[in-house]
């Protein structure tokens, strides 16, 4: 029987060793059919490229290993942010495996793939990058179009389309704990927030579904009234816009406390409601998510902290696996989140 190797593929698909070398890699100048007939004949074949080997071949040649990093904010968005902490885990590895990292800030809701001018897929067309970490959400269109051309691996996110791993957190059953933590305060009114996105991503919803799940495992009434920016067709409200609805909830309908999607919507929810004369825990708990560190002055919210850090690690870890296994199965990676217990939680007042 003859070894199976990237000659024997080329013989089969009646193509040059060349061809069946760049398509492994994901090279952008071979087409996505030619690149799916590559990686096919392999998986039928049984052959297998380890990413050390890549590594080896590239670090040899002139042009060593670059990985692109999209980052879905603008450059100027850092505050309250969890991506400082992702490129870390990202950087250190990325050195550890002896790989460069080009990091892209893009606006989500003004990256067009469609535009020849995005500098993103410049790098992409011209084989500058041979894989690419994605942080926060993108559009579908747009995720969908750097898939096709390049090694993709998404963090916090996951798409729809086939071959694009992801490490993310385990959202809903993180969110479940904060929910039976404020239940075993006493808590029995309890709603749901978030703010609204360019491009919102399935994050929210997740967290959303482990809300739920814990009202109805602890036998909590769901109202609908008391769930903010998380129905397709419900009223988009600006922070300023929730922070009211959340004091008129609590106030005319007994609500006594708020989980909120995230950190960076319960620090200036809290400041908000303490402006209003509502103050936090005393009068109403809160709850956030990421587990960041305070601004001066303020309380510790009650939250989960992501292990940022070793998402990046991991993604890194996990696109170089892709880009040595481009035809292996999708991957997704679930990293569970840690308690913080914050200073944002007490017993409701007695009526």
């Amino acid at each position: 029987m003859p070894s199976v190797n990237q000659d024997l593929i080329a013989t089969r698909l009646k193509i040059s060793r060349t061809t069946v070398s760049r398509s492994l890699a994901n090279h952008p100048a071979i087409s996505t059919e030619t690149r799916a007939r590559v990686q096919q004949m392999a998986e039928k074949l049984g052959y297998r490229q380890s990413p050390g080997r890549t590594l080896r071949r590239h670090s040899k040649s002139s042009r060593s290993l670059t990985i692109g990093v999209l980052i879905g904010i603008p450059a100027e968005n850092v505050v309250m942010a969890t991506f400082p902490h992702i490129l870390k885990g990202i950087s250190e590895r990325a050195q550890a495996e002896h790989v460069k990292v080009d990091v892209h800030y893009e606006a989500p809701d003004d990256f067009h793939p469609e535009e020849r001018r995005q500098s993103v897929f410049r790098h992409i067309r011209n084989g500058d990058w041979r894989g690419t970490i994605l942080i926060y959400p993108f559009a579908e269109k747009a995720v969908e179009m750097i898939a096709q051309k390049i090694s993709t691996v998404s963090v916090l996110e996951s798409y729809s389309q086939a071959g694009i791993d992801s490490i993310d957190t385990d959202d809903a059953s993180a969110i479940s704990s904060l929910v039976a933590g404020l239940h075993a305060a006493g808590h029995r009114r309890i709603g749901f927030l978030s703010w609204t996105y360019p491009i919102g991503g399935h994050w929210v919803a997740r967290r959303f579904s482990g809300y739920v799940e814990a009202l109805f495992v602890h036998g909590l009434e769901f109202n609908t009234d008391w769930v903010l920016n998380v129905h397709k067709n419900a009223p988009r409200l600006t922070p300023a816009e929730v922070s009211e609805s959340v004091a008129r909830q609590i106030k005319e309908s007994g609500v006594t406390a708020w989980v909120c999607a995230a950190d960076h919507q319960a620090y200036p929810l809290i400041q908000d409601l303490q402006a209003r004369g509502i103050r936090v825990p005393e009068d109403c708990s809160i709850t956030g998510f990421d587990g960041l560190e305070p601004a001066a002055g303020l309380r510790r919210v009650t939250s989960m902290r992501v292990p940022h850090e070793q998402i990046g690690s991991a993604a890194v870890s996990r696109l170089l696996n892709r880009i040595g296994h481009p035809g292996a199965p999708r991957r997704k990676i679930l990293v569970e989140a840690e308690l913080v217990a914050g200073d944002t939680i007490a017993a409701p007042r007695l009526p």
